[in-house]
C-alpha cells in the first residue's frame, strides 16, 4: 500500500505539487489522471525517491521514505517516464543487471527473468541489443526490469505512451494480471479511456492539486455528470490541454 499525505514540491515560482494526498491500496489499480503538466510525474518521482518532497510524507507498506529509503526502493517496481535502457545490452542483460543490483542469486534471477520474458511475450527479442527497439519493445523490457525483484508495489508513468494498439492491449492485460496477484499498481495517464478501463480508483490532479478522487461511479456522482469524460472536464475546470 502507498500513502501520500500533503505532498509539496516547487520549482522556483511554480508549484508543481501542491498538497497532494491519496492512498493506493493492494489488489487495486489506482490511476493518476490529469492533463499534461498537472504534476503527475513529479509526484511519482518523489514517491520513488528520485526527488525529495519539501513538505508532507510518503509511506510504502508502512515504511516512511525519509527514514528508510532503501527499504522503500526494495518494495517498489518503477517504470519511469524515461525508460533508460542500456542500449549496448540485450533485453535479457538489461533485466538481469537490475536483478543483480537487487542482490538476487543466480538461480532466482534466471527463474524470475524467464517468467517475466514469457509473461511479457518478449522471448523473440531477449537476446537482441535494445538499441533499435520499437517503443513497445523498450517499454516491455523496462517493465520486466522493474519487476525482476518481485516488488509488491508497481509505479508506471504513462506506460502506454506511444504504443500501438496491440502493444497497448497487451500491456493493459499485464497490469490487470498484476492486480490479480494482489499487488498495488499506481500509474499515471492523461488518457481518459485508459484510466476508465483499468482503474479501481481514480485520483484527478490539476495544477499540482488533487481536485477529485474515488471510483468512476463516485466521480460521476460528485459532479452530477453521467459521462466520466464530462466529469473529468468539470472537476479540472477547463478542457484546455486535454488529450482525449
Amino acid at each position: 500500500m502507498i500513502e501520500l499525505n500533503d505532498l509539496r514540491k516547487t520549482f522556483g515560482a511554480v508549484k508543481a505539487v501542491d498538497g497532494v494526498s491519496f492512498v493506493a491500496r493492494d489488489g487495486e489499480i489506482t490511476g493518476l489522471l490529469g492533463p499534461n503538466g498537472a504534476g503527475k510525474t513529479t509526484t511519482l518521482r518523489m514517491l520513488y525517491t528520485l526527488m525529495k518532497p519539501e513538505t508532507g510524507s510518503i509511506k510504502v507498506d508502512g515504511v516512511d521514505i525519509t527514514r528508510n529509503p532503501d527499504a522503500v526502493r526494495r518494495n517498489l517496481g518503477v517504470l519511469p517516464d524515461a525508460r533508460g535502457l542500456y542500449k549496448r545490452l540485450s533485453a535479457r542483460e538489461n533485466i538481469e543487471y537490475f536483478g543483480r543490483l537487487h542482490g538476487l542469486d543466480e538461480a532466482t534471477l534466471k527463474m524470475r527473468c524467464d517468467a517475466l520474458i514469457q509473461a511479457l511475450n518478449i522471448g523473440d527479442i531477449e537476446q537482441r541489443k535494445t538499441e533499435g527497439f520499437s517503443n513497445g519493445q523498450r517499454v516491455k523490457t523496462a517493465i520486466a526490469r522493474a519487476l525482476i525483484h518481485d516488488p509488491r508495489n508497481v509505479l508506471l508513468d504513462e506506460p502506454t505512451n506511444g504504443l500501438d494498439v496491440m502493444a497497448t492491449r497487451a500491456l493493459r492485460q499485464f497490469m490487470l494480471n498484476l492486480r490479480g496477484e494482489g499487488r498495488c499498481v499506481l500509474f499515471s495517464s492523461h488518457i481518459m479511456q485508459e484510466v476508465a478501463a483499468l482503474c479501481d480508483r481514480i485520483v484527478v490532479i490539476a495544477k499540482g492539486r488533487v481536485v477529485a478522487q474515488g471510483t468512476a461511479d463516485e466521480l460521476r456522482a460528485q459532479t452530477g455528470e453521467s459521462n466520466l469524460e464530462d466529469a473529468f472536464v468539470k472537476v479540472i475546470g477547463s478542457e484546455e490541454g486535454l488529450s482525449l
